[in-house]
């Protein structure tokens, strides 16, 4: 295997039903890091497919009336199509009913019956059928399977075992070995100390209750065991066994993998199961195995059962696929439940890609096309200020390869947009309008020039994550695709030729009415209660840092206390710009902020300190309540509230557009 070769998988998904968005994040995640690594010039291969045996689509096929590969070839089809419309660049997608698997696991089984580690016995256990899961007495969660909760069976029949017990010790040592093979260090914690440490039973690997599944050579009344059969697609795929040479050549270039990513609760199969079989098979062990959380709802995980799904397909028609994968990358701490909800998926989407890129991209040309015919000029005079935009250009870069190192996908996306929204307060603080009334052509030419050089940098780091946007941007600013897109180009700042003539175009990511979207998003969810729900989001919108016991009444009754039009006209309402920010000793929740209102500078104490570092705050736009009464919070007098936004355990403040001037009356 190259040092510059990387081979990612994610698992193969088992067709029983359609998949939802949560089943979208894995295969976002995993096409995000593949796309990063081609960009930094690794040969990359990623793998993904298909898991099509076993007991339950057996059963679910004859439900339906029909055999079982007619039943999962139309469910195959629509997880294609899917990965296509979410733009997932595997280089290989594996069903495990082709001949390429199933020959190669029969070998397979073979040889390891020839060298005594499965053996042929009665078995007598537990079975959990939708997780496709043997448990013994002690794993049984009161009496039920404990990852799904649902009833086990009790089996009986003669079955082929893996001889586990012969490698515990070994995998025990090589975890120790190998600090890093198990991420979150917190599942490696699980896999010792639930199953490794109390000790490993035999594993029955072959079924006689049910024929959907792969023969035993020597024995075809027995079906090779689904998780015997399935996780060995991540080396039949590359061409283990093959007869081909070019695919045996494959293998050897690529394997071990460096990736496998997986949600938590697969965890035991990859990192204990597997191990033991390429241990068994005189195999190297993949270098890591990657764990990330679930994507919740409001009401729990995602279940068909509990009605609580969407199907992401809705979502990429509504908003395009590069709107979505933002949303699951960002809003998600990787290794980390998430939570999805309409609310939050506005948020991101008229915030961050509206208010912040779209804004930044959309209001830059329009002033380029207005001072200069639309054609990028050359840059004058460099002042301190562009000093430091190109500075945090070039640390961006930076801190999104050290995220993505580490799977941060949050935070690769954060430090992109402390670079958006630096664009936009470099604007307001630049003010070209009024260099061009100046007619400071010098000047003028130094602040478009830096504005579309920062837009530039944005596009390059973003083609991880968002495949469609840079080719939009790169479009209405006038960039060929080539040497000022490539990757590397993003650590350097300067780089883009004036001369360039752009074509504005509509805005890339339009701004979105949320009340019609969090109800049409409620549809999707096929949930009765949307109403509640967008009350919920109108009222956060103008939600403010309100006592406890009125903040307690209102989750309550589920309404805001209603006021006259009189009440509200008695709230001034002003645009400020924050200059200065700081955290209040011994006070974790607040920030001391100093705010510009044009005519006056204004002192305020605001809650926010959770959700925004004070560098975050410099220079953003924010709508002051400018007539509170003066009062002290932790002896610091704050003359006014500023007003955000809170869903959950979320707050985002909210900020206006950066050509409106300081002081502006909000109505």
């Amino acid at each position: 295997m190259s040092e510059r070769t990387f081979y990612i998988t994610t698992p193969i998904y088992y067709p029983n039903d359609k998949l939802h968005i949560g089943h979208a994040y894995s295969t976002t995640v995993a096409d995000t890091l593949a796309r990063y690594k081609r960009l930094q010039g690794y040969d990359v291969f990623y793998l993904t497919g298909t898991d099509e045996h076993g007991q339950k689509l057996q059963r679910k096929a004859e439900a339906a009336g029909k055999d079982p590969q007619s039943y999962i070839d139309g469910i195959v089809s629509w997880i294609q199509r899917l990965w296509e419309r979410l733009d997932i660049s595997y280089d290989d997608f594996i069903r495990t009913t082709e001949p390429r698997h199933k020959t190669v696991v029969q070998e397979i089984f073979t040889r390891l019956v020839s060298q005594g580690d499965i053996y042929l016995a009665d078995y007598e256990g537990w079975y959990c059928t939708p997780c496709e899961s043997f448990w013994t007495e002690r794993q049984l969660h009161e009496g039920h399977c404990p990852d799904c909760g649902g009833t086990v069976e009790l089996v009986r029949e003669p079955s082929y075992f893996f001889k586990m017990s012969k490698y515990a010790d070994r995998l025990i040592a090589y975890y120790e070995e190998h600090p890093e093979f198990i991420v979150p260090e917190s599942r490696k914690h699980e896999m010792l100390n639930n199953f490794l440490r109390p000790g490993l039973e035999d594993l029955c690997v072959s079924r006689t209750s049910f024929s959907w599944g792969i023969p035993v050579r020597e024995n075809p009344e027995h079906v090779v065991y689904v998780w015997l059969d399935a996780l060995t697609n991540y080396i039949t795929a590359l061409g283990y066994l093959s007869q081909d040479p070019i695919l045996r050549e494959r293998f050897e270039h690529f394997w071990p993998a460096n990736v496998h990513l997986m949600a938590k609760e697969i965890v035991r199969f990859h990192a204990i199961y597997w191990p033991i079989f390429l241990m068994a098979l005189d195999l190297p062990l993949p270098k890591q195995i990657v764990a990330h959380g679930w994507l919740l709802m409001k009401d729990g995980k995602m279940s068909k059962t509990k009605g609580n799904v969407i199907d992401p397909n809705l979502l990429i028609d509504r908003y395009g696929s590069d709107a979505l994968r933002y949303f699951l990358l960002r809003e998600i701490p990787f290794g980390q439940d998430g939570v999805f909800t309409p609310e939050a998926l506005m948020e991101r989407l008229n915030f961050d890609l509206a208010n912040d890129l779209g804004n930044l991209l959309h209001r830059s040309l329009s002033m380029l096309g207005q001072f200069c015919e639309g054609v990028i000029p050359a840059a004058g005079t460099i002042t301190a200020l562009e000093e430091e935009v190109a500075a945090l250009a070039v640390q961006s870069a930076k801190q999104v390869e050290e995220a993505l190192d580490r799977y941060d996908f949050a935070g690769a996306l954060s430090a992109v947009w402390n670079l958006v929204r630096r664009g936009n307060r470099y604007i307001d603080e630049t003010a070209p309008w009024a260099l061009a009334k100046q007619q400071d052509v010098n000047r003028l030419g130094t602040v478009l020039y830096t504005v579309f050089e920062a837009l530039r940098v944005i596009s390059v780091l973003l083609q991880p994550f968002m495949p469609k946007t840079p080719h939009k941007m790169w479009e209405q600013i006038g960039i060929e695709p080539g040497e000022f897109t490539t990757w590397a180009s993003a650590k350097q700042f300067g780089l883009l030729p004036s001369g360039i003539q752009s074509r504005k175009g509509d805005p890339i990511f339009p701004r979105l009415d949320v009340r019609a979207e969090v109800e049409a998003l409620d549809q999707m969810m096929d949930q009765k209660q949307g109403a509640s729900i967008v009350s919920e989001q109108v009222q956060g919108s103008s939600t403010t840092e309100i006592p406890a016991a009125e903040k307690a009444d209102a989750e309550m009754t589920g309404v805001a206390q209603l006021i006259q039009i009189e009440d509200f006209t008695k709230v001034d309402l002003r645009v400020a710009q924050v200059i200065h920010a700081e955290a209040i000793p011994k006070a974790d929740k607040l920030l001391k902020l100093q705010l510009d209102l044009g005519t006056e500078k204004r002192q305020v104490v605001s809650g926010i300190a959770k959700y925004y570092a004070p560098e975050q705050l410099v220079g953003q736009k924010v709508i002051l309540v400018s007539n509170l009464k003066p009062v002290k919070l932790r002896g610091v007098e704050s003359n006014g509230m500023i007003l955000a936004a809170s869903v959950g355990e979320q707050l985002v403040l909210a900020t206006v557009s950066g050509d409106i001037p300081l002081g502006a009356k909000v109505k």
